[in-house]
């Protein structure tokens, strides 16, 4: 992943607050196992396989940052939420994860919301098109996508929401266009799962492949090269064997092959 230098703060506090006494992990597992690799999937292809957000005006390459089931806090006085997936453009998590201030996503640390939220249905209680749709807006979360695979909120699988104005505005399409991604729907294998899952697309509906889909490709085209080596090989060995046989048969009757006559 290229490098950029990280979007500085810009929250309204004279001091950095104090987060010794927040509490940022409280050891909850996830939902489902479904729940827990659909996550993943939105995550690792970013890290393995993406280029980054469209250049800005300089041209320069932009970092960002894939987090799943990471506490998400608006700010110091408000109570966290635990997206199962966002992503958030020119940041930088900080090295040292030791460090109870590098350990969340604290929206007044990194100066901006994510761009991206994304929840996983598993059950009605989670609140997905109620609580958590009206805070990711005031927290002015830029799209919002409730991903249903159960239908327990209705018959629709993907939800998507543009922020537009004060508003959550649906979407027909769950395209981003200040990121550079969309999602898509699609059935297939990962990690020994056969689901449909949601995943991350380029405009034309390509799919960013997961590290483990670039390294078999790879090695599928490498094998393939290695089959072209081998076949043109074979078809050398064959021509220079009908050659061969062509020349015997010229001196059978008397003729130098190389010769003049």
């Amino acid at each position: 992943m290229a490098v950029a230098a990280a979007v500085p703060p810009s929250a309204p506090y004279a001091e950095e607050p104090d987060v010794s006494g927040l509490v940022i992990e409280d050891d909850s597992p996830v939902d489902t196992i479904f729940s827990e690799k659909q996550a993943r999937l939105l995550t690792e292809p970013l890290y393995s396989s993406w280029s980054g957000p469209p250049p800005g005006e300089d041209a320069e390459p932009r970092v960002f940052a894939a987090l799943a089931n990471v506490g998400l806090f608006p700010s110091p006085d408000e109570p966290p939420l635990v997206p199962d997936m966002m992503l958030s453009l020119d940041v930088v998590v900080g090295r040292d994860l030791s460090e109870k201030k590098n350990r969340s996503y604290f929206v007044w640390r990194f100066g901006k919301p994510p761009e991206v939220v994304v929840e996983i249905v598993s059950n009605k209680e989670g609140g997905e098109l109620g609580q958590r749709l009206r805070r990711y807006r005031r927290m002015r979360v830029s799209y919002y996508v409730v991903h249903d695979p159960i239908h327990a909120l209705g018959e629709l699988t993907v939800r998507t929401y543009e922020l537009q104005g004060d508003l959550y505005v649906p979407k027909d399409r769950p395209w981003f266009e200040s990121v550079g991604l969309g999602l898509v729907e699609w059935e297939g294998v990962f990690e020994g799962a056969h689901e449909r899952w949601i995943r991350w697309c380029t405009r034309d509906g390509t799919l960013v492949p997961t590290g483990a889909e670039r390294a078999a490709s790879a090695e599928a085209r490498a094998e393939g090269a290695e089959a072209r080596a081998d076949t043109a090989e074979a078809r050398a060995d064959t021509a220079e064997a009908r050659a061969e046989r062509l020349a015997a048969k010229l001196r059978a009757l008397g003729v130098e092959p190389n010769g003049d006559g």
